[in-house]
Parts: structure tokens; sequence; C-alpha cells
């Protein structure tokens, strides 16, 4: 069992690598001019539109994606057996990064096709809330509670 905790906790680790890598490879292209910059510009109503949707996307889907992972904890997650615990540990875990990184490129693109600055401030909170996210062996013992109160106190 302690080889399918290992394994998991790869994966979310490498899935979580790669949200980041998504949006720094996103920067880099528009950086470097390999994707159009200020296509909106001009355009009043698309730039109020790629606003509005980036600020309702990132109020939205930050509590969301946070609320929902605890939730499927509580409710169902910690009720299987242990192999369906992890299997649904690391879909759950891949359903509250999609639903992070969703908001995170889009209002990244929105700040370089309107260069605004709210799709930036609002990629920075969604990377930010994604900061909650960060897989680690405690966190996952203590998710599916695996360990104690008082042996996560000694740790």
């Amino acid at each position: 069992m302690e080889k399918k905790i290992n394994r998991l906790l790869r994966r979310l680790q490498l899935e979580f690598v790669l949200m980041w890598a998504i949006v720094v490879a996103e920067v880099v292209l528009f950086e470097a001019d390999f994707l159009p910059q200020g296509t909106l510009t001009a355009n009043a109503k698309a730039d109020y539109f790629m606003r509005l949707s980036g600020i309702l996307l990132a109020l939205a889907l930050i509590p969301l994606s946070l609320r929902l992972f605890n939730l499927s904890l509580t409710r169902y997650v910690r009720q299987l057996p242990l192999p369906g615990a992890l299997v649904s540990y690391r879909r759950w875990s891949e359903v509250r990064l999609s639903l992070l990184l969703a908001p995170a490129v889009f209002n990244l693109t929105s700040y370089y096709c309107t260069l605004n600055t709210t799709g930036l401030l609002c990629t920075g909170m969604v990377m930010i809330a994604s900061l909650f996210c960060v897989p680690g062996r405690q966190r996952l013992l203590s998710e599916l509670d695996l360990i104690n109160p008082a042996d996560e106190a000694e740790v």
C-alpha cells in the first residue's frame, strides 16, 4: 500500500508542477511574441466582457474548487476502503487543479489580449489559491485520516 501512496503522491506533484508550467509557458509564448498581444485593446465591449468574465470565473472557481474538494473528502472519499479512496482522492485533486487552471489561463489570455491588468490580478489570485493545493505526504495522510492527530503533532 505504501507503494501506491508514493506513486499517487508523485503523480499529484507532477500534475501540480504541470499546472504551473502551463501558466508559465503561456506567459513565455506571449512575451516572446509567438502569440499576439493587444488584439482587443481597440474593442471596448470585448475588453469589458473579458474583464468581467475573468473576474467572475476567479471569484466563482477559487472557493468552489477548494470547498468542493473538502466536501468530497468528508462525505465520500473517507468512507471508501483505502484503494478506492486513493483513486477518488486523485480524481478530486485533478478536478480541483482543473477548476483553478481554467480561470488562470483565461485571465492570463485576457490580460495579454486587452493589456488591462485586471486579468493579471485575477491570475495572481488563482495561482496563490493553488498554493493551498500543494500535494504533500503529510497532507495526503491527514486528509485521508491515515495518521492520528497525536502523530501529526509530533511531526
